[in-house]
């Protein structure tokens, strides 16, 4: 395939943004796979924030909602997920902001009590460790996963 010009990358980009939420890192990405020029990748890019096809604290709300409700991840791992995208530190925490930590105290109980019941150990300790070791790989913080297992520890 020939490399496309700036218009042609425009149309397709449009297009994509038409379907889903893009960040502005995987559109330039694309641009880049494609062969497109760097002087036409930023005027591009500029045209497609220009016309509000592409707004990252718009994707990073909605990626922030879709990892909590759909994928059950935390708070850490939705961050550095946000930070690979390039996504700015103020837009981040704006998306961040509006994580309920109630909510994700509740998610990741019922994630726990879930795994408790899949899991093995000889002693509490070492289920408490897994159940710990778990909860982190997910992307909850130290504080929340402490505040679950002592309540599910208590019951």
């Amino acid at each position: 395939m020939n490399q496309p010009t700036a218009q042609e990358a425009f149309k397709r980009l449009t297009a994509l943004c038409a379907r889903a939420e893009y960040c502005e890192h995987d559109l330039i990405e694309k641009m880049r796979r494609w062969g497109v020029t760097a002087d036409d990748r930023a005027a591009v890019m500029a045209r497609l924030v220009a016309g509000r096809y592409v707004d990252d604290s718009r994707y990073a709300a909605a990626f922030v909602h879709d990892k909590t409700a759909y994928s059950k991840w935390g708070r850490r791992k939705i961050e550095q997920a946000l930070r690979m995208k390039h996504i700015a530190d103020g837009i981040i925490d704006e998306a961040l902001g509006s994580i309920d930590t109630d909510e994700q105290a509740a998610l990741l109980r019922t994630l726990l009590e879930q795994k408790r019941r899949t899991l093995k150990a000889d002693t509490p300790y070492l289920m408490n460790m897994k159940l710990m070791r778990f909860a982190a790989s997910r992307g909850f913080t130290m504080d929340v996963i402490r505040q679950c297992i002592n309540n599910i520890d208590e019951e």
